[in-house]
């Protein structure tokens, strides 16, 4: 085995962590007798070999011994070989292969395009494997055909012959799935895989069989699906809850896995983690749950084709972010060296994995992937999808549930719908004993803020019947608040209140209590004098911005002018780490109190006078405090000649600061027109939109701003809420127009390829809100 491997000079290439020089020992791990030696040996390949997808000069060298692996059938674990070598072939180029020589990306390129031309010339070792004795090549064989081989009729063929033999449901699954993939990329065979897959829907056989067939005429042709698709999948769905079920689920879960490459925007990969927690704390005079209802591990997240990670599935949330363009706390460090096990994004052995241990106890758990599938072919169906979820909500398997929860998850995040029946359904799951999917609710709801209503009742509860859980500790992290609790505050439920109350009587608070209180507005009024308190007991040391930013953004929400002095000494204290971050996190804080924070005037005053005179300030920074000044004062004399020099310098920052300041100034804000349409012919789209805004406000003259702004709305969807804002106010000829059509567009505005926010949700239903009431005011009663 592994002829001429010794004739490959290793050391002169490279993976990941630079020289190659140990992938032979890598090469012969996966040849051992040994499970353990094949799985670090594995690990290591898609750790180093083939990080993150990416593909090396080793990983080109590697290939022909992988196939020689593959071929072996000696060798164990083949299946695992055979997912990597799909991996490393399978790269969809979407085109890079036309990049310019020069082009810094055209060596990645090249190098995808040698690994499938060197793994697809190989491909023929995958056609015996079809029919292997290991279950995990069969299953993985059929998509390795699907991707690679350059005979897709011949594929095709085998597949369809191999349906009619296998013995394992999910093989069959695989080959039905890999037929789809040839029907998506070879168009001249896609008809008859239709017919083929209309046939499988509709014939006597089991049901996991026939949700595939729809599942895939979903992905392949949605034209194709029966009228009455939904009413047939809940009646198949049924079928398979009658079969056996597992035992119970383990008491122990593994990590989580991301998002595959190449899956619908729906289901993206979600932002890191944050580190695992290690207790739960209970606020003063609350007594810890029993040891029954401490929460269970941490739920593994279903993948595979149009996999669906929910931002938080059955774990603890990290820190509520603001919807706010400041940077991010301080992370750790990364460590340089190359870890012990390395993981990979969508890396499917891994997957399988972590597939087994959720699985445990349930029902046909290879039913979510099929679904997911079905829902992201059915796409803009919403009400469909609404109606085909609403019955796995209603199952008696755990399952199926936790599953619909986190598929109403991806629906929600993308199309628009009535969801008020659905949502009550989420909120029903809060109170089911299975632990991992009351948490996978309440992570679901947090996303929603209002749109969570229909499930306050079930969250408060929930909240009510587990102090346990409103505080959540993790290891080398600040306490968050817990999921329940931040998802009631986040809807605007005044019952939350006494709960956040209680939460900072603890010696070390929620560190994202200050971020939920916006949406609780003056309910929340209570806990101002606990937020001065503890803003005024702050050391004014180098975490001061990771540990007062969320306090001042509670306070500014809370318009609590009462906290100036404690405001004021974190802005005369804030040391040079951070320093300006923490003066506009204070700025915007003195803004919001107005004329309340009449006492803050000389220091502001102290402040514009000092920036940029080595102060370690920004300009951008100036047009802040200008922006304070007024908010406070109401007179434009001394703020103006600041907001002017800003709109005329070099930095961008400063010049949209200065125009969002001279926006609240309004008409008293006039003299700056000019400037403000010079800035309309400015290179960064954003500074447009900002100073087009502020020329409008400014002059009541929508001639020169409105077509920077529609164009901008067309353009750049995230510019539509602050444009909604100004239409809500102001009239522009044509805006009716492009107002009515965003209310009549089925997918969110911000919906995007790839990922999520955590406020996504929030901001589009902010902008339909903006939108009715621009139209309201331009067509009064």
């Amino acid at each position: 085995m592994f002829g001429g491997i010794d004739e490959v000079d290793w050391a002169s290439l490279a993976h990941a962590y630079g020289a190659a020089d140990d992938v032979p020992d890598l090469l012969f791990g996966l040849a051992s007798a040994d499970p353990a030696e094949r799985e670090t040996a594995l690990d290591g390949m898609y750790g180093a070999v083939h990080h993150q997808g990416d593909v090396y000069d080793s990983t080109l060298a590697c290939i022909p011994f992988l196939l020689e692996l593959v071929a072996n059938p000696t060798v164990q674990d083949r299946g695992g070989i055979v997912e990597l070598l799909t991996s490393i072939g399978g790269i969809d180029l979407d085109g890079d292969d036309e990049l310019d020589p020069e082009d810094e990306e055209f060596e990645y390129a090249a190098n995808y395009a040698m690994a499938s031309s060197a793994v697809t010339a190989g491909a023929d070792v995958f056609l015996a494997l079809v029919g292997a004795e290991d279950r995990g090549v069969r299953l993985a064989a059929p998509l390795a055909l699907a991707t690679l081989h350059d005979d897709p009729e011949l594929v095709l063929g085998l597949l369809r012959e191999r349906l009619g033999v296998e013995p394992d449901a999910e093989v069959r699954f695989a080959c039905v799935e890999a037929a789809g993939r040839i029907a998506l990329r070879h168009a001249g065979l896609a008809p008859g895989v239709v017919d083929w897959f209309t046939g499988l829907s509709r014939a006597p056989s089991h049901p996991g069989l026939r949700l595939a067939a729809l599942a895939q005429l979903a992905r392949c042709a949605p034209h194709a699906l029966p009228a009455d698709v939904v009413p047939g999948v809940t009646g198949l769905l049924r079928e398979l809850r009658a079969e056996p079920v597992p035992a119970g689920p383990p008491t122990e879960a593994a990590g989580r896995v991301t998002e595959s490459p190449g899956s619908s925007a729906e289901y993206a990969a979600p932002a890191p983690e944050p580190p695992a927690p290690v207790t739960e704390r209970v606020a003063p005079g609350v007594e810890p749950a029993s040891p029954g209802a401490q929460p269970a591990a941490p739920a593994p997240e279903p993948t595979g084709p149009g996999a669906e990670p929910s931002a938080a599935v059955a774990q603890p949330v990290a820190p509520a972010t603001a919807p706010t363009t400041e940077p991010p706390a301080t992370a750790p460090e990364p460590v340089p060296e190359r870890p012990s096990t390395p993981t990979l994004l969508g890396r499917p052995r891994e997957m399988h994995a972590m597939h087994d241990t959720d699985r445990a106890g349930r029902g046909a758990p290879w039913t979510a992937d099929l679904l997911r599938t079905l829902h992201s072919g059915l796409g803009d169906r919403v009400d469909d999808r609404i109606a085909l979820l609403t019955d796995q909500l209603c199952s008696p398997d755990w399952g199926q549930r936790i599953d619909a929860v986190r598929m109403s998850s991806g629906l929600l995040r993308t199309w628009r719908g009535a969801y008020e029946e659905l949502v009550g359904l989420i909120g029903e799951q809060l109170a089911d004993p299975e632990r991992r999917l009351a948490d996978a609710a309440a992570d679901a709801l947090g996303e929603l803020f209002g749109l969570a209503a229909p499930a306050a009742d079930a969250l408060a509860e929930r909240v009510a019947s587990d102090p346990g859980a409103w505080v959540r500790e993790w290891k080398g992290g600040p306490p968050t608040l817990g999921s329940a609790i931040a998802a009631l505050a986040r809807a605007g439920d005044r019952r939350a209140v006494p709960v956040l109350a209680r939460t900072l009587e603890l010696p070390e608070a929620p560190h994202d209590l200050g971020y939920a209180l916006d949406h609780l507005g003056a309910a929340a009024a209570s806990l101002a004098p606990a937020l001065r308190h503890r803003l005024g007991e702050i050391e004014l040391d180098e975490r001061l911005y990771d540990r007062a930013g969320p306090l001042l953004y509670g306070l500014t929400a809370l318009r609590a002018a009462d906290a100036v002095p404690e405001v004021l000494r974190v802005l005369r204290g804030a040391p040079d780490h951070r320093r300006e971050w923490v003066a506009e996190a204070a700025l915007r804080a003195l803004t919001a109190f107005g004329p309340g924070a009449r006492e803050a005037v000389p220091e502001l005053r102290a402040l514009l006078r000092c920036v940029g005179v080595g102060s370690g300030f920004s300009a951008s920074l100036a047009a802040r405090t200008a922006g304070a000044l007024w908010a406070i004062e109401g007179d434009a004399g001394p703020v103006l000649p600041v907001l002017r020099a800003a709109l005329s310098g070099p930095d961008s920052g400063a010049r949209r600061a200065a125009a969002t300041a001279l926006g609240a100034l309004g008409p008293a804000g006039k003299e700056a027109a000019p400037a403000l349409g010079d800035l309309l012919r400015a290179a960064e789209p954003w500074t447009r939109v900002d100073a087009a805004l502020a020329l409008w406000r400014t002059t009541g003259d929508h001639g020169q701003s409105w077509p920077v702004l529609r164009s901008a709305w067309e353009t750049l969807p995230n510019t539509r809420v602050p444009i909604a804002e100004c239409l809500a106010q102001l009239t522009a000829e044509g805006a009716e127009r492009i107002l009515r059509e965003e209310l009549a567009a089925v997918r969110r505005h911000n919906a995007i390829d790839g990922g999520y926010g955590s406020h996504d949700i929030f901001t589009d239903e902010k902008l339909l809100a903006l939108c009715r009431r621009a139209l309201t005011r331009e067509r009064p009663a």
